[in-house]
């Protein structure tokens, strides 16, 4: 017996309107896999990478995680932004947040168990750490969105300090960080601008 069938049917549908487009759409997929950007996003389904920057399967190198995180003792994470620099050579590291951002509004509620609680306790501690500035805003909905900012200006900070690209830079690879949010209620990224190409002063 097959499980879930729908699916199964919904992809030999993309198949045959990919290969009706464009007869040579796999071939040259199995060809060439070269992204100049890789992405690192929210594991959240209503957030699909490729889509909403309108880029085709092949031109975009993807990491997703629960309230898009880069932690340095995220072996997986870390693997992924390794292999895009080294052996992928991407120009471009995309941290992509998004309101409306389940990690980041658990953040503000009861304990989890683990080890759902292990991971949302970091977007806990940056929470803490910008307290009087989100203490200072309105309501808990203007909170929340700003830690979804917040978190991503941290995630780009810490990806400045991460080995694999400060030997990147040192080596004259040109590869440049970026900061974007992803508002759920028009569809539009948003730069929160803190791009960088290069170490911290």
């Amino acid at each position: 017996m097959r499980f879930l069938p729908a699916l199964f049917e919904n992809n030999r549908a993309w198949a045959r309107r990919q290969v009706a487009r464009d007869p040579d759409f796999f071939s040259r997929l199995c060809a060439l896999h070269a992204p100049e950007h890789l992405w690192i996003g929210c594991a959240d389904s209503r957030v699909p990478a490729n889509e909403i920057v309108g880029l085709a399967p092949g031109e975009l190198f993807v990491h997703r995680n629960i309230a898009n995180l880069v932690l340095p003792e995220d072996p997986n994470c870390q693997a992924v932004i390794q292999y895009a620099v080294e052996e992928l050579g991407v120009s471009h590291v995309i941290v992509t947040g998004h309101y409306g951002c389940g990690g980041v509004q658990a953040a503000f509620g009861p304990p989890a168990r683990e080890p759902l609680e292990g991971w949302i306790g970091h977007l806990r501690r940056l929470k803490g750490h910008h307290a009087a500035e989100l203490a200072a805003l309105p309501d808990g909905a203007a909170r929340q969105r700003r830690l979804c900012e917040l978190n991503v200006i941290a995630q780009v900070a810490t990806l400045r300090r991460l080995p694999v690209l400060l030997g990147a830079w040192e080596r004259g690879h040109q590869v440049t960080l970026h900061g974007w949010i992803y508002d759920l209620e028009d569809g539009l990224i948003r730069d929160l601008r803190v791009s960088c190409d290069g170490p911290a002063a």
